[in-house]
């Protein structure tokens, strides 16, 4: 199954893809959200989807994020080797976390907003895990029996508040418009293998990533296992895997975003974004 929430900022009703096209949910009567994932929401929602006949929802509808607020953003830094390279930092011999703020989450398509004193703003595709039930001290091999399903994520960050200002990455990832998640949330049964995705992302066109996971250092087994031994991992909750190389800091000169700039990102399977990048306001 294809999840999506749709509608206006804060109001999102939700929806589903079948085929190519978009329909309504709403008369689920439930959000996608920790509860509804705990409570085998995607089961029953499947079998009510069979049970009743859906809506189509207008193709020019905004998209929202595709779960409702998690209780946390987990993100693994430094887990393609080449990006790992590219950054001047060792390969990392345990995932490297932190967290990004959930008020950082906005819908696949709305504008990224510089925050004010930004001047090294930065793009990077991931491919995110939403756990679809409680992890907590998860063996490796039984891991993916914890995922809910998979979505396209830009971790934005703040190069200068990440590196130059002190103390964790947190404030360099959490701004406002950090985290747009989408299109959909796709099921573990709509991808064949997580671990060969093409990912990519286009700047104002030009292609400046373009990787694969099988790039990846951590697996997304290992990454799961590894977090749920420090902390509860809840349904719901966004765990984003990482970015390939190609990123601006990467560059020679290093190359940052700018108002008007367009981000364009997808992942195979998991659908594209877009992002037009605007000043703070």
């Amino acid at each position: 199954m294809k999840l999506i929430r749709y509608g206006k900022t804060g109001q999102e009703k939700t929806g589903v893809i079948i085929g190519e096209i978009s329909y309504d949910t709403s008369g689920f009567g439930e959000d996608y959200d920790e509860v509804f994932f705990a409570s085998d929401g995607i089961k029953r929602l499947s079998d009510w989807i069979s049970a009743n006949d859906l809506k189509a929802i207008d193709s020019g509808v905004r998209l929202g994020p595709p779960v409702a607020r998690p209780s946390k953003i987990v993100c693994i830094g430094l887990n393609y080797r080449l990006h790992a390279i590219e950054s001047g930092m060792e390969i990392p011999k345990e995932p490297v976390v932190f967290f990004k703020a959930t008020s950082a989450i906005v819908g696949p398509n709305d504008d990224m907003i510089l925050p004010k004193d930004a001047t090294k703003a930065d793009w990077e595709v991931e491919l995110a895990v939403v756990i679809g039930k409680k992890a907590s001290y998860v063996s490796e091999e039984n891991a993916l029996d914890y995922v809910g399903g998979y979505l396209v994520m830009n971790d934005y960050s703040e190069r200068a508040f990440q590196l130059e200002r002190g103390g964790n990455w947190v404030k360099g990832k959490s701004c406002d418009t950090f985290a747009p998640l989408g299109p959909f949330l796709a099921t573990p049964d709509e991808i064949e293998d997580v671990h060969d995705l093409n990912l990519w992302l286009k700047l104002n066109g030009e292609t400046v990533q373009n990787s694969n996971t099988s790039d990846f250092i951590f697996n997304i087994p290992k990454v799961i296992s590894y977090l749920s031994n420090f902390m509860s991992l809840l349904p719901g909750d966004v765990i984003s895997t990482g970015t390939p190389s190609g990123v601006g800091m990467g560059m020679t000169p290093p190359r940052y975003l700018q108002a008007g700039d367009v981000v364009e990102l997808g992942i195979d399977g998991l659908g594209s974004s877009r992002q037009v990048v605007k000043g703070h306001h």
